[in-house]
C-alpha cells in the first residue's frame, strides 16, 4: 500500500474539497455515474492555451507542427509506462457513446489512467486496480520490493546499474526470473516514429542549437543513451523550446529509479526570459549564503544554468495528466547537472490561466479581507521561477558514511517530497536575500521592494498553500505543501483570525522559513532517511481551522485543463479531423 495514498485518506483533503463524489468509492460502495464524473471533471476549469507563432521564420513553424505530432507519441507511450492496460482501456472508453462512457472518456483523458488524481488515486472506473500502483508499470504488477531487492542485491556493476536506470523497464522471463528491457526495445513502434518526426523538425529549422538537440535526441530514442541529447539540451538556445524524452520519476512510487516519458512543446518569451535570467547571475552567491551548515554547501556551482519563459503550445505524456505543470527544472542526470546545471523553464500562459481561474478565486475565499489585495500575479509567477531556480541549488553530491552518493539515492521514494518542499521554501528565503541585497546584486529594476513587496510575496504564497493542497498528498508537491503549511503555521507564520479568514505575520514568517529551510537542507546533506520520514509523518494531519478553509473551496475549479487550441490549428489531431 502507498505510503502517499495512506496519508491522502488520514488528511482526507480532496475527497471534501474536490467536490466529487469520490468519498463514496472510497468507502467501496458504487463507482461514479456519469453525473458524478462531470462534478469531478469540472474541478479542472477548460482553459484555451493560445499563443502567438507569427513571429516565428517559416521553417520553425514547419518545424513546430513536426514536434507537435511527435508530442502526441510520447502521450501513447506514457499511457504504457503508467498501467499495462491503459492503451485498451482508452481504446474501449472511447467506443462508448453513451452518457456514461462519454463521461468515463473525459475523466480519463484528463487523469491518462482509470485512477482519480485528486481522490488519492482511487479507481473511477470499473475492472481495474482500485488504486494506482506504486511501481506503476515499470515493473511486474505481482512483485515484492524484497523480491526486486534480492535479485539486485545479486547483480554485477553495470547490470545493477541498468536494473536501477531511468530508462529499463523490470519484466520477468520465460523463467520467472527478472530482466532489465531498455526504453528502445520496449517503446520501439512509438519511439522510432518520434525519433522520425524529430529528424524532418531538424531539418525545417534554421537554428542550430535546436537542430542539434532534435537529431541527438532522435537518437537517444533509439540507442537509450540520453546524456549526449540532454547536453544538447541545456545548450538549446532558439524560439521553439522543446522538451520531449523521459524526465520525471514521480510515478515510480516503489524507488524512484523510472523516468517517464513527456513533452512540452513550447515558443520561447524572449523578453521575459532575458528578465528573468537575471536571477540566475547570482545563484552562487545565493549557495553560498543558503541556511545550512558551509560545509555542505556547493563551493562551485556548475556552469550558469540557462531560464526560460515560454508560452506553451502542446503538453503530452507526464506533463499532461493530473495537475498541469506550471514550470519545470531538468535534466534529472547528476552529471548533466554538475557540469551545466540544470534548466528551469517557466510556462508563462499556463501559470496565468491558474493565477486567474483558481488562486484568485482562493483567495477571496480564505484570506483576511485586508490581506486580499496583496495577492498578486508577479510574486506568483517570481516564486515559481524560484523554486524552479533552487532545485539546482542544495546538495545533489553528497557522503554517508564516507560513500559517494546522492540524496535522491539515500532518501529513496521520500526524496521527491523532501525536494519539493526544499525548493519551495529555498525560494522563500532566496527571494528574501536577493530583496535584502537587491543593489550590491544590481537587481532593483527585476525585482520589487519594500515592505509592500515581501507582504504581496509572502500572502501570495500563503494563498497558493491553498491551491497546493487540494492537489492531495498522492503527489509530491502537495505532500511537500502539508509539510509546509504545519511546520510555517506551528512557528506563527500565519494563524487563522477569528472571523475564521487567515493573516499573515510577516516576520515570524520569515524567520519560520529560514529555520524550515536549514532543516529541509540538512536532510538533503546528510542523507537522512530517518529525518526525512519522522518529517513526513509529523504531517499527516491538519489544523481543524486549515481544514475548514479547504472545506469552503469545493466549489473552486482544482486546477485547468489546458486546450492546446494553437496546436489544433498547426497540426490537427485525428480528433480533431473526424469532428
Amino acid at each position: 500500500m502507498s505510503k502517499f495514498w495512506i496519508l491522502n485518506v488520514i488528511l482526507g483533503f480532496t475527497l471534501s474539497a474536490g467536490g466529487s463524489d469520490m468519498s463514496a468509492h472510497a468507502k467501496k460502495t458504487a463507482l461514479p455515474d456519469a453525473a458524478a464524473l462531470n462534478r469531478m471533471a469540472v474541478r479542472f476549469a477548460p482553459t484555451d492555451l493560445k499563443v502567438k507563432i507569427s513571429s516565428l521564420s517559416k521553417g520553425d513553424r514547419a518545424a513546430l507542427a513536426k514536434l507537435v505530432i511527435a508530442g502526441r507519441l510520447i502521450d501513447h507511450i506514457f499511457l504504457e509506462q503508467f498501467w499495462s492496460g491503459n492503451v485498451a482501456l482508452q481504446k474501449k472508453l472511447l467506443e462508448d457513446k453513451t452518457p456514461l462512457g462519454k463521461a468515463r472518456a473525459n475523466y480519463f483523458s484528463i487523469n491518462k489512467g482509470p485512477w482519480s488524481t485528486l481522490d488519492g488515486f482511487a479507481a473511477f472506473l470499473p475492472g481495474v486496480p482500485e488504486r494506482k500502483l506504486e511501481g506503476s508499470n515499470f515493473y511486474p504488477e505481482n512483485m515484492s520490493k524484497a523480491e526486486f531487492e534480492s535479485w539486485l542485491a545479486k547483480l554485477a556493476g553495470k547490470e545493477q546499474e541498468e536494473a536501477k536506470g531511468f530508462f529499463t523497464v523490470i519484466r520477468r522471463a520465460g523463467d520467472g526470473k527478472f530482466k532489465s528491457i531498455p526504453y528502445s526495445e520496449e517503446y520501439k513502434k512509438d519511439l522510432t516514429r518520434a525519433a522520425d518526426l524529430l529528424r524532418e523538425a531538424a531539418a525545417l529549422t534554421d537554428n542550430a542549437t535546436l537542430k542539434r538537440f532534435l537529431t541527438a535526441r532522435a537518437g537517444a530514442f533509439l540507442s537509450n543513451d540520453y546524456y549526449e541529447s540532454d547536453m544538447a539540451w541545456m545548450d538549446l538556445d532558439a524560439p521553439l523550446d522543446i522538451t520531449i524524452g523521459p524526465y520525471e520519476t514521480y510515478n515510480d512510487e516503489l524507488y524512484g529509479y523510472k523516468a517517464a516519458f513527456e513533452a512540452y512543446i513550447s515558443v520561447r518569451d524572449d523578453a521575459e526570459s532575458a528578465k528573468l535570467a537575471a536571477f540566475a547571475a547570482h545563484l552562487q552567491q545565493i549557495e553560498d549564503n543558503l541556511p545550512m551548515d558551509a560545509k555542505c554547501r556547493n563551493p562551485k556551482l556548475g556552469a550558469a544554468a540557462p531560464i526560460r519563459v515560454v508560452d506553451q503550445v502542446l503538453a503530452s505524456g507526464d506533463g499532461a495528466h493530473g495537475i498541469t505543470t506550471a514550470a519545470y527544472n531538468l535534466p534529472n542526470d547528476d552529471r548533466v547537472v554538475q557540469q551545466k546545471g540544470s534548466k528551469r523553464v517557466m510556462l508563462k500562459n499556463v501559470q496565468e490561466a491558474k493565477f486567474e481561474r483558481v488562486l484568485l478565486p482562493i483567495a477571496e475565499r480564505v484570506l483576511a479581507k485586508s490581506a486580499r489585495a496583496d495577492v498578486k500575479f508577479e510574486p506568483f509567477f517570481t516564486h515559481i521561477l524560484a523554486h524552479e531556480l533552487m532545485h539546482g541549488l542544495g546538495p545533489h553530491q553528497i557522503q554517508v558514511q564516507r560513500r559517494d552518493t546522492t540524496p535522491r539515492e539515500e532518501l529513496k521514494e521520500l526524496y521527491s517530497t523532501i525536494e519539493e518542499a526544499k525548493a519551495d521554501v529555498t525560494g522563500l528565503w532566496a527571494l528574501q536575500y536577493m530583496m535584502d541585497h537587491a543593489k550590491e546584486m544590481a537587481l532593483e529594476k527585476v525585482l520589487p521592494l519594500g515592505p509592500a513587496a515581501e507582504r504581496q510575496l509572502y500572502t501570495t504564497y500563503l494563498a497558493s498553500t491553498f491551491r497546493a493542497l487540494r492537489f492531495g498528498l498522492s503527489d509530491a508537491h502537495g505532500h511537500g505543501m502539508a509539510i509546509q503549511v504545519n511546520y510555517l503555521m506551528g512557528k506563527g507564520g500565519f494563524a487563522v483570525q477569528p472571523d475564521g479568514y487567515f493573516a499573515l505575520d510577516l516576520e515570524r514568517m520569515k524567520t519560520a522559513v529560514r529555520d524550515l529551510d536549514h532543516d529541509l537542507l540538512m536532510i538533503e546533506a546528510k542523507g537522512n532517511y530517518a529525518a526525512a520520514k519522522k518529517m513526513l509523518d509529523a504531517a499527516v494531519t491538519l489544523q481543524p481551522d486549515m481544514q475548514k478553509a479547504i472545506d469552503k473551496l469545493h466549489d473552486i475549479p482544482t486546477d485547468i485543463n489546458p486546450r492546446f487550441v494553437t496546436a489544433e490549428e498547426i497540426a490537427p489531431s485525428k480528433s480533431a479531423k473526424k469532428k
